[in-house]
């Protein structure tokens, strides 16, 4: 754990970086996007842009465009702190009132091999140290998607993606396509079917958004980069295994993805045998705009997690009985439920240099929150400008409000004191968790980004009686 100490000497050292006077960059374009969730992607064909065709090196280390091979790399801190908050009592799954800082890394090797013209292996090792603050525990949109939700794991290196991608063509067309570490083809057929099996990331193909997707170069919050009602498939660092279809065509994609689910809620470890649990998940897209002139985007997911999740009406109903002190909802025997949903993702270039998004989530809550957070619904609206108009066209600045809901079940739940793996005050004033960030991006030099981030939450963990609490930050990423 990391000293107030050796924290301030941290925040001066990088602060004094960020007021020296580098070498900035004032060419057009914008990076390469980063991981989400400490996870890369590519931005979507037909997402809001401005870059140019003479865009400056946006890393540190230059890659080729015609090798079969692909290395690079990236790095990420993030610190972020609140000061004391009202807070007349606390669960040992609440914020914490008292003001607390929390520093997080996490560093990425990306590799690649192209086996053929049209099969590739993809290969990353990553290690998620530091921690957030409250150690990830009482809010459902939590400030740092960096965060690994179990800080008992250790900083110790994983493999964080293992897959084989295929592309079978149905056009002999192709087009130009972005190299990176997800797919190192440097053209792609217009029409296609891209096949991967093995470790990978759902929100690395799943619920992407250009403008509100991205831990590295802009928002933080775990439910304005992602559909916080979206309970994807994922083990607690944010990987499962399976397969994933991907049909692309010219303004459409439909996509296809059967994955493992965690054996316990936020676990670490798989249920491989897949007649006790697994998830469906299907997503179609329609790069088309809503403006004249102007691109846009639209995503429309569902998805069916097949688990060994509790019911939150069974746990209240023990509680009722005397069975249980609490309610808990592990306290049941080995069984499979189903948790559904659906979610809406848009994304509409207003001007050359100004995206807005937003997104809607919805799954039912009768059954256990098991993978990603607690949130049954939630709708999220922002927009993201790059510096083009001010003159720092590598820059870019965002504003997003979200706010977060439980279900009736899954709020009575917690009002009796019950907890789920991030939340437990101990008794609940039920209202949203509504969330405002803004973030503004300085790009320094190369692949060199400093950012500042504000986050203020109204009823963290969906509870009036504690809060409102502001959450500054700042953020250094390097991308190799």
């Amino acid at each position: 754990m990391y000293s107030t100490r050796r924290l301030r000497f941290i925040g001066l050292a990088l602060a004094a970086w960020v007021i020296a006077p580098p070498a900035f960059s004032q060419a057009q374009g914008r990076p390469d996007s980063p991981p989400k969730n400490s996870q890369t992607q590519q931005p979507p064909e037909g997402a809001p842009a401005d870059e140019s065709s003479q865009d400056p090196p946006t890393t540190l280390f230059p890659h080729s465009e015609a090798s079969r091979y692909w290395l690079s790399g990236q790095m990420n801190f993030i610190l972020q702190w609140h000061g004391a908050f009202p807070s007349p009592y606390q669960g040992p799954q609440s914020l914490r009132p008292a003001g607390e800082n929390a520093l997080s890394r996490v560093l990425t090797l990306y590799a690649g091999a192209q086996l053929s013209d049209k099969i590739e292996l993809l290969f990353d090792m990553e290690s998620a140290g530091g921690r957030g603050i409250s150690d990830a525990f009482g809010l459902a949109g939590f400030t740092n998607l960096d965060v690994v939700r179990n800080p008992s794991l250790g900083s110790t290196p994983y493999i964080a993606r293992g897959m084989i991608h295929a592309v079978i063509p149905f056009s002999s067309e192709t087009a130009p396509a972005e190299r990176g570490p997800l797919s190192t083809f440097n053209k792609l057929p217009v029409r296609r079917l891209e096949v991967r099996v093995g470790k990978i990331g759902m929100a690395d193909f799943f619920d992407l958004n250009s403008a509100g997707g991205d831990s590295h170069l802009q928002f933080l919050n775990w439910t304005v980069d992602n559909n916080g009602g979206y309970d994807y498939a994922a083990d607690t660092r944010g990987y499962t295994v399976g397969i994933i279809l991907d049909y692309e065509d010219r303004i459409w994609g439909l996509r296809y993805a059967g994955v493992l689910m965690p054996r316990v809620a936020n676990g670490i470890d798989y249920q491989w045998n897949i007649t006790r649990a697994h998830a469906d998940n299907f997503e179609f897209e329609l790069r088309r705009g809503f403006l004249p002139k102007r691109d846009a985007v639209i995503r429309l997911l569902s998805y069916f997690n097949y688990a060994n999740m509790g019911d939150y009406r069974t746990a209240i109903r023990q509680f009722e009985a005397g069975i249980t002190p609490v309610p808990d909802i592990t306290a049941h025997p080995l069984q499979q439920t189903l948790k559904y949903g659906f979610g809406v993702n848009l994304e509409q270039g207003l001007t050359k240099w100004l995206t807005a998004f937003g997104r809607f989530g919805w799954n039912e809550g009768r059954h256990e929150s098991f993978a990603y957070t607690e949130v049954n619904q939630s709708v999220s609206l922002g927009a993201v400008a790059h510096g083009k108009i001010w003159r720092r066209s590598l820059d870019r600045a965002g504003f997003a409000f979200t706010s977060n809901a439980l279900s009736a079940d899954h709020r009575l739940y917690l009002e009796l004191g019950g907890h789920g793996f991030l939340l437990g005050d101990g008794r609940l004033n039920y209202g949203r968790e509504k969330i405002v960030e803004a973030f503004y991006t300085f790009h320094l030099y190369r692949g060199i980004f400093w950012s500042f981030d504000l986050q203020h939450i109204n009823n963290p963990g969906y509870n009036r009686d504690r809060g409102p609490v502001l959450v500054p930050g700042v953020r250094l990423h390097l991308e190799l």
